[in-house]
């Protein structure tokens, strides 16, 4: 995957787990918490590989 693609899907991770923290349910908070922070590391991702040309 290139750049812009981990930057796009972490984006839309972290939204869409920000969205399910708003839930009553303990158990979907949870899962909201854990979908945010995989989108972090998807964007972080991203601008490693436009730091490195999507060499790796």
């Amino acid at each position: 995957m290139g750049e812009l693609t981990d930057k796009t899907k972490g984006i839309a991770n972290e939204i869409a787990g920000k969205v399910k923290q708003q839930s009553s349910d303990p158990k979907t908070r949870a899962e909201g918490k854990l979908q945010e922070r995989k989108g972090e590391a998807q964007n972080l991702v991203g601008k490693v590989k436009g730091a490195l040309g999507d060499k790796i």
